[in-house]
C-alpha cells in the first residue's frame, strides 16, 4: 500500500483472519476495510467540480471539516501517549483518540467515537502546503471507498488532521507480513475491486 499515512482509499473485504495492527484499521470488528495510500493533489469531486484555486482562508473554514484545538486533540489522544501510538509515516505520527459522536469534544478511552490523529513532524518530509491540500480535497470530497476526514488543527506550528478510526489495519501489513492465515484469492479480488472504485472516483472527479 506503500505509506500508510497519506490520503486513503479505503476497501471492502470479507476476513478470515483474526488480528493485525497499524493504522488506521486494526482488525477488531467485524467490518472488514483497509486503508490504501493514494496521492490527493489534483483532485475534484464527481459530483461536482472543486474549485481549483481557494484561499486558505477558504479551505479551513469547510462546513465539512471540524477545526479542532490543540488542546482538544491532545486530550482525545491522552498526551500523545506512546500506547496511543498508531505507527509513522512522512507526515509524522499517528496517534489513536476518542471523542464524542455527537459533539466531537474529548471523551475518555474506549468511548465515544474512535479517531486517528495525525501530527505532522516539522523535521518530516511534507509540510503544511501538503497538510493543508489534504485538508482541502478530503474536506470536500466523501465516498464509501474513501477515508473520512473529520477535522484538523493549525494552531501555531502545529498541524494535524483527524481521520475516521478504520479498524482492519493497512493492506500493507494484509499482504505483506506474515500471519496466522494469507489472505485469501477471493478476498484479494474484493480488496482489488474496492481500490478501483475509490481510484476511479478520485480521477473521475478530475475535469
Amino acid at each position: 500500500m506503500g505509506n500508510c499515512f497519506g490520503s486513503s482509499a479505503r476497501v471492502d473485504a470479507s476476513l478470515s483472519t483474526p488480528s493485525a495492527s497499524r493504522f488506521p484499521r486494526k482488525m477488531c470488528n467485524s467490518s472488514s476495510r483497509f486503508n490504501i495510500s493514494i496521492p490527493i493533489y489534483s483532485r475534484k469531486s464527481s459530483v461536482e467540480s472543486l474549485p481549483t484555486q481557494r484561499s486558505e482562508a477558504e479551505i479551513l473554514s469547510s462546513p465539512h471539516v471540524k477545526p479542532f484545538s490543540f488542546n482538544e486533540l491532545r486530550n482525545a489522544t491522552r498526551n500523545f501517549r506512546p500506547d496511543s501510538l498508531l505507527g509513522e509515516g512522512g507526515f509524522g505520527y499517528v496517534f489513536k483518540g476518542w471523542i464524542d459522536e455527537n459533539t466531537l469534544t474529548a471523551t475518555k478511552p474506549g468511548s465515544g467515537l474512535v479517531i486517528a490523529v495525525k501530527k505532522l513532524k516539522p523535521e518530516g518530509s511534507q509540510g503544511h502546503k501538503e497538510w493543508l491540500t489534504e485538508v482541502n480535497y478530503l474536506g470536500q470530497l466523501r465516498h464509501l471507498n474513501l477515508v473520512k476526514l473529520i477535522g484538523y488543527c493549525s494552531e501555531g506550528d502545529n498541524r494535524l488532521l483527524v481521520y475516521e478510526f478504520m479498524s482492519k489495519g493497512s493492506l500493507e501489513n494484509h499482504l505483506f507480513r506474515r500471519g496466522p492465515q494469507p489472505i485469501s484469492w477471493a478476498t484479494r479480488m474484493k480488496v482489488a475491486t474496492g481500490a478501483a472504485r475509490g481510484l476511479s472516483f478520485l480521477h473521475e472527479a478530475r475535469e
